[in-house]
């Protein structure tokens, strides 16, 4: 273990894990949509909405901290980059939540609640991970799973999308439902970044 001559700021590790547990809660609303009506999907996305605002100030938190900190408890571009790629997660979350609202669908495919059981676990997975910088300890099972988790998610996109063509006749439905199926696609690679990211950290101070 390498010896520190200086104090480092810890207040990171408390940030961090504040912003995973807003994915929990983005990706449980995303989950809570998928059997709704339209007027409880609305209610839902403004929710979610406020969900990404949160999530938005949690990461201009890090920032802040970021700017103003001289020692940092690991390397100042990774700290930048986790918390970027968490911000991520949010973002794409909230977007796919915002066209299903938007766009007026009235029934999504089954195949898409396989992706938001993915996102939701991976939030799940992430939110546990993120106290656990703080000590390095048993973080590989958490870039592993969520490494396969997103393997999964890759599996689902391509089987949705063969499914869409398929069974979808009227084009501009089908347009709606590949944008939705893609931002959430988009999330599950956002999940990989940042486990991606928890590894590299890891590495660096093992």
């Amino acid at each position: 273990m390498r010896l520190r001559l200086t104090p480092r700021d810890t207040t990171f590790f408390d940030l961090f894990a504040a912003s995973a547990q807003h994915l929990v809660t983005g990706a449980n609303l995303l989950g809570e949509m998928l059997g709704a009506d339209r007027p409880t999907r609305k209610e839902l996305g403004k929710r979610m909405a406020d969900a990404e605002h949160a999530a938005d100030d949690a990461t201009h938190q890090i920032m802040r901290r970021l700017n103003s900190t001289f020692v940092t408890p690991f390397d100042r571009d990774d700290i930048y980059d986790l918390a970027s790629s968490l911000d991520d997660c949010m973002d794409f979350m909230e977007e796919a939540a915002d066209l299903i609202v938007l766009y007026k669908v009235e029934e999504l495919p089954a195949r898409v609640a396989d992706q938001v059981q993915v996102l939701q676990r991976a939030a799940e997975l992430t939110a546990e991970a993120m106290p656990r910088l703080r000590s390095m300890d048993s973080l590989s099972e958490y870039w592993v799973e969520v490494n396969r988790l997103e393997n999964q998610a890759d599996k689902s996109h391509r089987k949705l999308l063969a499914q869409l063509f398929d069974d979808v006749a009227d084009p501009i439905l089908l347009m709606k439902l590949k944008e939705i199926v893609e931002k959430l696609e988009d999330a599950a690679d956002a999940f990989e970044k940042v486990a991606n990211t928890v590894e590299t950290i890891a590495l660096k101070e093992s």
